[in-house]
């Protein structure tokens, strides 16, 4: 017998009610809140769930007890795994999303598309480099370490040149705060307003400066010269340097709107794409901030398809 064609007019089948597009904490309360008024979602990820809070040894600015990024990664990770109506796919990378009048579909590295009434884009930002802002002159093809992968035992007794005044360094001193080591902070007049958390530690010197020019690394030592907010030439050593210029967003090609760094804010994107954590903007970087972004961007889904929308 065969297949009996589709009736004109009969609802489309989609792989999921909604399709989130990265596992950090605003993709994952995404999928929990979705699941909390029945929606069915696929969460893709391409490496583990809540990856960047595995690096932040120390949280202050967090409700609900966690003390330490791996302890509120391990406790999102165990909600989501248990979370029957979100479906996983880890390991994998979205490689486009595109929208139509009446859903979006998200093609994965594998060749695999999906396609949901909406999806929730949650990638959030990757470190900057050196060669990624003007006022940096480095190395050609230099790669350096964000802040956060210094080893406490490592830094013990040395002098840390750090390029940018990114929140970080407030991480790092917090987290190792009888650490004996010189941070130099250098950094352009934008960074100003992010040192005000840093500055009163007595580990810290800060060096704004308008250009540095970093040497290639001959033994043990670092030198850099650089050139002060007052135009004033200085040159700098340290024992190993390390990066907190920032991040950049890291959003998926398709269907995106983006401004001129790179985000994507919310307002002007199709009306079948949510975007949600840090992805939206470099002025709300935080934990919960992405997780009630993340909320909210399911709800708005799950009201939009019951029309409940204004």
């Amino acid at each position: 017998m065969a297949d009996t064609p589709p009736r004109t007019g009969s609802p489309t089948i989609h792989d999921a009610d909604l399709i989130i597009i990265g596992g950090g904490p605003a993709g994952c309360a995404a999928a929990r809140m979705a699941a909390s008024v029945g929606m069915r979602s696929i969460l893709v990820e391409p490496d583990r769930l809540c990856r960047n809070l595995y690096r932040i040894p120390a949280l202050n600015n967090v409700l609900g007890g966690c003390t330490s990024g791996p302890e509120l990664a391990d406790s999102i990770t165990t909600e989501l795994k248990s979370t029957q109506l979100c479906r996983l796919e880890l390991g994998r990378r979205a490689v486009e999303l595109r929208a139509a009048d009446d859903h979006v579909t998200v093609t994965l590295d594998t060749g695999t598309r999906l396609t949901a009434p909406y999806a929730v884009v949650a990638t959030g930002v990757g470190p900057l480099q050196p060669r990624d802002v003007a006022w940096i002159t480095a190395p050609s093809g230099l790669t350096l370490p964000p802040l956060w992968q210094a080893d406490a035992d490592d830094a013990e007794g040395r002098t840390l040149l750090v390029l940018g005044g990114d929140r970080p360094i407030g991480t790092f001193l917090r987290a190792h705060p009888t650490t004996e080591t010189r941070l130099l902070v250098t950094y352009p007049a934008a960074d100003e307003y992010k040192t005000e958390e840093i500055r009163d530690d007595p580990r810290v010197t800060l060096l704004p400066v308008e250009h540095l020019t970093l040497h290639p690394c001959e033994g043990a030592t670092v030198t850099a010269d650089a050139v002060d907010w007052g135009g004033r030439p200085c040159a700098v050593t340290a024992d190993a340097v390390y990066v907190s210029i920032g991040n950049a967003p890291t959003a998926p090609p398709g269907d995106l709107s983006r401004d001129g760094n790179g985000y994507c804010p919310p307002t002007g994107q199709h009306p079948r794409i949510i975007v949600a954590g840090d992805l939206r903007s470099a002025r709300f970087q935080r934990i919960m901030t992405a997780l009630g972004s993340g909320s909210e961007a399911a709800l708005h889904a799950y009201y939009a398809t019951r029309e409940l929308l204004p």
